[in-house]
C-alpha cells in the first residue's frame, strides 16, 4: 500500500515537473504574443490619431461650432466616430478606399464638375481627357438626362454622372457640390461644356494659380473665340497671368484706380475655378432657386477671401476657346417664353473694342436674382428697359 502511494506520488510529481516544463517553454512565446498585441494597438491609435489630425486640415470647415453637434443633434455619438464630411471618390465593393486614398495626402486634389449634354460628348471627351491624366476628380451633370449614350467612351466608369433633367449649372452645383462634400478638394473647377482645351494644361494652370495665390480664376479666353463678354477675359499674349483690364473708349473707363468688374477682380461664368474657401463662401451666394445665373460673376469678387484686384485673376499662358453653344433651354413649354440670352436680349459687338451692348427685360420671377446679382435697380424689375454695357 506504501509502495502503491509511493509510486502515485511520484508520477503526480513527474507530470507537474512537465507542466511547469512546458509552462516555462510557453513564456517566451506569451512574451512575444503580447508585445505583438501592444505594437498593433500602439499603431492603430497612432493611425486613428494622424487620420485625425489630416481631417482637421483636410477638412477646415468642420467644426464643432458650426455642426449640428452644437445644437445637441449629435449629442449620442462618440466624438471620435463622427465625420462631418465626404468626398466624391469612388469606392470599390472589394475594398473600404479608392485608389485616390493611397495617394500622397500633399499632393493637390481637384474636383472637375461639368454640366454636359449628348450633343456636345465629342467636345467633353476631349475635356475629360485633359484633366484626368493630372489626377484629377471629375462629375458630369447631364442636363439631358442621355446617360447611356456614354459608356462607350474609355472613361467613363472613372467618373461619377448625375442626371437631372433640365437643369442648370448652378442648380447641379447647389444641390451636389456642397461644402461639406468637396471640402477635400483644394480647386474645384466648374466649367461649361463648349469650351475647348487644345491650349490648356491643368498641371502648369494650377502651378500658377498657386504661386500667385488667386482664389478665384480662369483661363484667358482666345481673341477668336465665338463668344467674348468682357475684355478682361481676353488672352493677353505677352503675359502669364494678369488681373484688370484698361480701357478707354466706351461708356466703361476701366485704369489703375478701378476697383471692380468689369476692369479687375473678375472672372465670367463660363469656366471659373475657386479655391476651397473661395467655393465655401460662393455655394453659400447661390442661391437655392437660382436658375440661370446670369450676373452671378459680377457678384463672385465678394468671395476672393480678401482684396478682390489680387486674389481674382485670369490666366494667359493657360488659354481656352469659348465656342458659345448653347445646348440646353433651347425649348421651353407650350404657351411659355423662355428667357434666354438668345430671346432676351439684343447684342452688338464691336471685335476691336469688344464692346457688348445688352437690353434687358427683367420679368418679375427674376427680380430678387437680377436684383441681387446684376446691379439691378426697382424700375427695371418694373419693367423699364436697362442698358448695360460691359
Amino acid at each position: 500500500m506504501t509502495s502503491f502511494r509511493s509510486w502515485k506520488l511520484l508520477k503526480r510529481n513527474y507530470f507537474d515537473g512537465v507542466k511547469f516544463r512546458l509552462k516555462m517553454k510557453q513564456l517566451p512565446f506569451m512574451g512575444f504574443l503580447f508585445t505583438t498585441m501592444l505594437f498593433i494597438v500602439y499603431r492603430t491609435t497612432t493611425y486613428q490619431y494622424k487620420h485625425t489630425e489630416m481631417e482637421e486640415i483636410l477638412h477646415p470647415f468642420d467644426s464643432l461650432k458650426d455642426s449640428a453637434l452644437a445644437s445637441g443633434l449629435l449629442g449620442g455619438l462618440p466624438h471620435g466616430i463622427i465625420h462631418a464630411s465626404a468626398d466624391l471618390e469612388l469606392k470599390p465593393l472589394w475594398s473600404t478606399s479608392s485608389s485616390r486614398s493611397k495617394a500622397d495626402p500633399s499632393t493637390c486634389r481637384v474636383l472637375l464638375a461639368i454640366p454636359v449634354g449628348i450633343k456636345q460628348k465629342d467636345n467633353v471627351n476631349h475635356i475629360v481627357q485633359k484633366f484626368l491624366p493630372e489626377n484629377f476628380t471629375v462629375i458630369l451633370f447631364h442636363y439631358d438626362g442621355k446617360v447611356d449614350g456614354w459608356w462607350d467612351l474609355d472613361w467613363s466608369n472613372e467618373v461619377i454622372h448625375i442626371a437631372a433633367k433640365n437643369q442648370t449649372k448652378w442648380w447641379f452645383a447647389k444641390r451636389f457640390l456642397h461644402p461639406a462634400v468637396v471640402s477635400v478638394y483644394d480647386y474645384i473647377f466648374l466649367w461649361d461644356e463648349d469650351l475647348g482645351v487644345e491650349h490648356f494644361n491643368p498641371g502648369r494652370y494650377l502651378k500658377i494659380v498657386r504661386y500667385e495665390g488667386l482664389e478665384i480664376s480662369q483661363p484667358a479666353l482666345d481673341p477668336n473665340s465665338t463668344e467674348i463678354h468682357h475684355r478682361i477675359t481676353i488672352r493677353a499674349r505677352t503675359k502669364k497671368f494678369h488681373r484688370r483690364v484698361y480701357e478707354r473708349r466706351g461708356s466703361t473707363k476701366c485704369s489703375d484706380v478701378s476697383e471692380g468688374p468689369p476692369c479687375t477682380g473678375f472672372v465670367e461664368g463660363m469656366a471659373p475655378v475657386f479655391s476651397r474657401s473661395a467655393w465655401y463662401c460662393a455655394w453659400h451666394l447661390i442661391q437655392n432657386d437660382l436658375v440661370h445665373g446670369w450676373g452671378m460673376d459680377m457678384k463672385l469678387g465678394y468671395c476672393a477671401q480678401g482684396d478682390r484686384t489680387k486674389k481674382v485673376g485670369v490666366v494667359d499662358s493657360e488659354y481656352i476657346v469659348h465656342k458659345g453653344i448653347q445646348t440646353l433651354g433651347g425649348h421651353g413649354p407650350p404657351g411659355r417664353k423662355v428667357f434666354l440670352p438668345s430671346s432676351f436680349s439684343q447684342e452688338k459687338r464691336r471685335r476691336k473694342g469688344i464692346t457688348v451692348i445688352y437690353y434687358f427685360f427683367c420679368p418679375l420671377g427674376y427680380c430678387y436674382h437680377l436684383l441681387l446679382m446684376s446691379s439691378c435697380s426697382l424700375p427695371l424689375c418694373l419693367g423699364i428697359k436697362y442698358r448695360r454695357v460691359g
